[in-house]
C-alpha cells in the first residue's frame, strides 16, 4: 500500500517543472518557519561557549585552519 507521500510523489512525476518548482518553494518556506525552542537551544548554547571562551577554558581557531581541516586536497 503506498503511502501519501509515495502518491503525491508519483503525481508530482507529471507535473512540468515550473510547477514542480513552486511545489519545492512551497515546501521549503513551510520548512523554514523559525522554532522558538531550537533557538532558545541555540542561544544558551552560544552563551556558554562564550563564557568559556572569555574564562579561558576555550580555545579558537582560525579560519584559515578550520577551513584547512575541511579543504579535500
Amino acid at each position: 500500500m503506498s503511502t501519501t507521500a509515495d502518491k503525491l510523489a508519483s503525481k508530482i512525476q507529471s507535473l512540468p517543472e515550473a510547477e514542480k518548482l513552486r511545489l519545492v518553494e512551497s515546501i521549503l518556506a513551510d520548512l523554514r518557519k523559525p522554532d522558538a525552542e531550537i533557538d532558545r537551544i541555540w542561544a544558551e548554547e552560544a552563551r556558554k561557549r562564550w563564557a568559556a571562551y572569555k574564562a579561558g577554558k576555550l580555545a579558537s581557531v582560525s579560519y584559515e585552519e578550520l577551513m584547512a581541516k575541511y579543504d579535500p586536497r
